[in-house]
């Protein structure tokens, strides 16, 4: 244990409250009993924190519960002051007790194995799980106030330059170092103007600073995110994107890929925010650095390599795409966009816009929340279908790579989505699936807590519709691995073969499927 010695005593009380030893970091010890964990904050003063004054440490405990209320409420139970009874023995009293000598966060206990991380080494990152993720962070960003008058741009040169003294200052390579640090300055400026607008539409707020799966639990059954960044305000002053990335980054480097892109894709089904991902590269990027000097100054030097050379691959520039995956509800659109998505474009992948969950957003709903008949009139197919075509417009002119799905059953949409990449100037592919009318109908009425609405007889009126010529690629899609096999080939920049991770996936893309919007002429849901 590296406490400083005036601490010794007080490590020594909650060491005997809770009967544990402690978990450390560089700068707290948390210990965690059966009823109650204790966090003490070291009396360190560090070139980031200074906590070696007990008026510091005070005033962190006490900003750290504040914070942490709005993301875990009920987690963070208050602070407790460490105190001498008369004979001299140590005890917790009220935060506001006099005389005390140190204080403490106490907080719900919560077992080891609730951890996202450890979650994640044991391969339990469900997709339910992950869905839930990405509502955690879309929630709790929502109820983050702006914070206007920054320079985000500025800000973001700044945090590099930082992190790239201190990449050196733990034994990083210096070449590789310093090739990232020209580049990521580089796309900062480009990215400028980008930066500038978000800020001003309210996109940089106080938000958590330090989001990786480490610091998400599930309590009460919902991952939630706690240990807010409480130390230094300009380094959790941030945009949302950047925020969101952390979480990003530390998913694909511990789960994959295709996790990173499932809780991105949640994140930006709830929270509309498609502009986000035009900061990707540098996002991503500056947090993958962070890690390398991180665990470069942990001894963890294999792990810190593997970190750098991601940061600076995060930064190579790959094209923008727009594919679109039409046909009737219950072929199997879903299932084929979430197994292409992750390997489409950069980092995290492609931008899956699902017609259904954006339905759901524009209704204020959950995206499993059923919507009445009203929902699907033909105003509010035409408001859906613009949402889609804005988003994707939104997407490839971020640079990322986007796939659209819903049925197209009509051809002035599959017209405008065709236009979306014609303006942009990125590549097209269209999917069009076919399966078996009775496959779809059986597909349809086994659908449970999915974004679709589509029943078995809001199929039957679908298939009743001429949808005129199909110029996309026909795919047969009554078996989900050949039918992901045959668009992969459409695809002709991602191997026929999957990867396992999307094979899994794509193995049961008979099984489900999803219904999507369309023009004012169709009730579909």
């Amino acid at each position: 244990m590296s406490l400083p010695a005036g601490q010794i005593e007080t490590a020594a009380l909650l060491a005997r409250l809770t009967g544990a030893v402690p978990v450390e970091t560089h700068i707290s010890a948390v210990y965690v009993g059966p009823d109650a964990a204790y966090k003490l904050k070291k009396a360190v003063r560090l070139s980031f924190v200074d906590f070696s004054t007990l008026p510091a440490r005070r005033a962190m405990a006490l900003r750290e519960c504040a914070l942490n209320r709005i993301a875990a409420p009920g987690l963070y139970r208050g602070v407790k002051a460490i105190c001498q009874d008369s004979c001299g023995a140590l005890h917790l009293a009220p935060a506001d007790s006099p005389g005390a000598v140190d204080y403490v966060v106490e907080m719900a206990p919560v077992a080891a194995g609730d951890f996202l991380d450890v979650i994640a080494h044991a391969r339990g990152l469900t997709p339910a799980l992950l869905d839930a993720l990405g509502d955690c962070i879309a929630a709790l960003h929502a109820k983050l106030p702006p914070v206007l008058g920054v320079d985000a741009a500025a800000s973001l040169r700044g945090i590099a330059q930082g992190n790239a003294v201190a990449a050196h200052d733990a034994g990083l390579d210096a070449a590789i170092v310093a090739r990232w640090l020209a580049r990521i300055l580089t796309t900062i400026e480009t990215l400028a103007p980008a930066l500038a607008a978000r800020a001003a539409a309210g996109f940089v707020r106080r938000a958590h600073g330090d989001l990786h799966l480490g610091n998400l639990c599930l309590w009460q059954g919902r991952p939630v995110a706690f240990d807010m960044l409480e130390f230094d305000e300009a380094l959790a002053t941030i945009d949302t994107g950047y925020d969101l990335a952390f979480l990003l980054m530390d998913l694909e480097h511990q789960a994959g890929r295709p996790a990173a892109n499932r809780v991105m894709n949640r994140y930006l089904a709830r929270s509309g925010d498609i502009g986000l991902t035009a900061g990707m590269p540098a996002f991503l990027s500056m947090r993958a650095l962070i890690r390398a000097h991180v665990q470069a100054s942990r001894g963890q030097a294999r792990d810190a390599a593997a970190y750098l050379a991601m940061a600076l691959d995060l930064l190579a520039a790959r094209p923008a795409r727009l594919v679109a995956i039409g046909g009737l509800q219950a072929t199997g659109k879903t299932t084929l966009a979430r197994a292409l998505a992750p390997d489409l474009g950069r980092a995290p992948g492609a931008i899956h816009l699902r017609s259904d969950e954006i339905r759901k957003r524009l209704h204020g709903v959950a995206p499993e929340a059923k919507l009445p008949a009203a929902a699907y009139g033909p105003g509010a197919n035409a408001r859906v279908n613009a949402a889609v075509l804005d988003a994707a417009a939104a997407g490839v002119q971020a640079g990322q790579a986007v796939i659209a799905d819903s049925t197209f059953l009509h051809a002035p949409l599959r017209r405008g989505i065709e236009a979306v990449a014609r303006a942009a100037g990125v590549r097209f592919t269209g999917i069009w699936l076919e399966a078996e009318l009775d496959t779809a109908i059986a597909r349809a009425a086994a659908r449970q807590g999915d974004a679709s609405d589509a029943g078995p007889e809001i199929v039957r009126a679908a298939a009743r519709v001429d949808p005129g010529r199909i110029s996309w690629a026909r795919i047969t899609a009554d078996d989900g691995t050949l039918a992901l096999a045959a668009a992969r080939a459409q695809l002709d920049e991602l191997p026929v073969q999957p990867r396992s991770a999307v094979a899994q996936d794509a193995g049961h893309c008979a099984g489900h499927a999803t219904g999507s919007a369309d023009d004012e002429r169709h009730d579909d849901r």
